[in-house]
């Protein structure tokens, strides 16, 4: 249930002719009063020899009562209160009793005390109510309406509880506004999956993705194919822009232009000139904060990079300055929205849907230190630059990898947003993992299956020498991963990581250390993308066959050869 305070306005008459009127779209659907303050106001929605005239002087009364000089300038008060779609449809009975408690939580009606402000609660749609009071009291006093909106959502919360209705988290009002009803109503005409509002919120997102100048945002909104307007101070200064989609008009055949920061609070241009201004003011930052960016035609060392990238920013968010990480999850939701924009078209939805959920995630009150976050930033940039991935051979099976990492980051912001009580946030970063986690099966079936043949079909003396490594190195964990399928895969990599001069062992203690693995599904899993990486090994291995040497060196057995010796224990 999401109560909503609208802007205080000044006719009565104007707002009762909005509620009762057809909407905006022909939204509105038998207007009527479902509760009133004294239980007996007339409703023009049911009643034909009712008014809104009527209606609107019963409502101003307590306010033509007093003297001009005492009366608010803005005395009409507005909520709106909405139930989530998954909601059942509740009764004009129960409707009635949520405008009642809603008015006497916020100070408007004093139920008691028989001095409160006259209201009335108008429904036209099955999933929400309008709030209409006059802001001076039957006494001639004015509501105390200081933390009204504080008020109205604990009293939606105990409603949810109440009612059976879905349980919301309390908000901090960092998120962005939510589609009204009409512009939802006006997707579900033109057969929109999202609406209007949401479809620019997310292109914006994915042009601001690791741009790094005012240019090169806006081209990629045009190239978007978004209809833009810029805001511009009379010394030619740019003050802000507003962005619409060509198809999407009013009733008169303009475009419908959203600015920015109607968006998101993150998305008005003095926000997105924040992530510029940091990444040229910080000089100090050493070579590895500025990865080289990626070739163009390379997709797969891109995604290597975004890998390395999430794997790094994990250790700061689970142990930086709140600052500092508040700028790497930030951060993150531009990786998700590149990754989404440039991914193959068996992962393209889910991950679609993780930066879509996460961007809730990416902003709380904790303002972000930019800066810091630039390797994050930059592994977005050469994602977008790189160009879409096919998602098979290499590029395919470094999605995977990326998707891996990029799992355990979100992971890691939604422990941090939970320790710091953002339940909003926390939820939606859980939200965006699962949503990684179904694209990570999608990615990482077929790269996983070749190096599970290749573990199958290694020497037994060899792989018997890589569980002794597992043992060695992982003593708590090794019958968990012995047990698991994903075993043979990891087999193979230890036996490509030691046949690339590496100490297995070394390394697999080092990718089980560092990060946690209780969130992992298949630990096995995760370590063969962890050690790839590490080792800089091909993620793709379909038809790899491993070279005479490699295997001799390795402790394989090479038909036609003589056996060599036990090896190194």
């Amino acid at each position: 249930m999401i109560p909503r305070i609208q802007k205080r306005g000044q006719r009565t008459i104007g707002l009762l002719y909005y509620l009762y009127g057809p909407g905006k779209h022909e939204e509105h659907i038998d207007p009527h009063l479902v509760a009133s303050w004294d239980h007996n106001a007339p409703d023009p929605g049911r009643d034909p020899s009712a008014t809104l005239k009527q209606l609107q002087q019963l409502l101003d009364q307590p306010v033509e009562n007093i003297d001009q000089a005492e009366r608010p300038k803005k005395h009409v008060w507005h909520l709106s209160v909405r139930n989530s779609a998954e909601d059942r449809i509740l009764t004009d009975e129960e409707w009635g009793e949520v405008a009642r408690r809603m008015v006497a939580a916020t100070g408007i009606d004093y139920p008691e005390q028989g001095a409160g402000c006259r209201w009335v609660a108008v429904r036209h749609a099955d999933d929400h109510i309008h709030i209409v009071a006059t802001l001076v009291r039957e006494d001639g006093y004015k509501p105390d309406l200081d933390h009204d909106a504080a008020r109205a959502q604990a009293q939606a919360r105990a409603l949810e509880a109440e009612l059976g209705l879905r349980r919301l988290n309390k908000g901090d009002g960092t998120a962005a506004q939510r589609p009204t009803s009409a512009e939802r109503h006006k997707a579900e005409r033109q057969g929109r999956e999202r609406t209007a509002r949401e479809e620019l919120r997310e292109t914006v997102r994915r042009a601001v993705a690791g741009a790094s100048s005012e240019t090169e945002f806006f081209d990629r909104l045009a190239a978007a194919g978004l209809i833009i307007r810029k805001r511009v101070a009379p010394s030619g200064d740019l003050l802000g822009y507003k962005v619409a989609l060509p198809d999407d008009r009013n009733k008169d055949g303009e475009p419908v232009f959203y600015p920015g920061a109607r968006l998101a609070p993150d998305l008005s241009l003095p926000r997105i000139r924040e992530r510029w201004s940091a990444d040229t003011r910080d000089q100090d930052a050493t070579p590895a904060d500025v990865p080289t960016p990626a070739a163009p035609s390379d997709p797969a060392a891109a995604r290597r990079r975004t890998a390395s990238a999430a794997w790094n920013a994990v250790l700061v968010i689970e142990h930086g300055d709140d600052a500092i990480a508040a700028a790497y999850i930030a951060a993150a939701g531009e990786v998700l929205d590149a990754l989404a924009k440039t991914s193959a078209a068996r992962t393209r939805r889910e991950l679609r849907d993780a930066a879509f959920a996460f961007e809730r995630a990416s902003r709380s009150h904790v303002r972000a230190e930019r800066g810091h976050d630039r390797a994050l930033r930059q592994a977005a940039r050469d994602l977008v630059y790189s160009g879409p991935a096919l998602g098979r051979g290499e590029d395919g099976a470094t999605t995977a990898m990326a998707i891996d990492m990029l799992f355990f980051l979100i992971t890691a912001a939604a422990h941090w947003h939970a320790k710091k009580n953002h339940a909003q946030q926390a939820a939606a970063a859980r939200q965006a993992a699962e949503h990684l986690r179904a694209a990570y099966q999608a990615a990482a079936a077929q790269p996983l299956g070749a190096l599970y043949q290749r573990g199958r079909r290694l020497g037994r003396a060899l792989r018997q020498r890589q569980t002794t490594v597992l043992r060695t190195a992982l003593p708590e964990l090794a019958e968990q991963i012995l047990a698991e399928p994903g075993w043979y895969a990891l087999a193979a990599t230890l036996a490509d990581a030691e046949a690339a001069g590496h100490d297995p062992a070394a390394l697999l203690a080092d990718a089980a250390g560092r990060r946690e693995l209780d969130t992992a599904e298949s630990v096995s899993d995760v370590l063969v993308w962890r050690l790839r990486r590490a080792a800089d090994l091909p993620a793709d291995t379909t038809g790899m066959v491993p070279d005479a040497h490699a295997a001799q060196r390795a402790g394989q057995h090479i038909p036609g050869q003589a056996r060599p010796g036990r090896g190194r224990s």
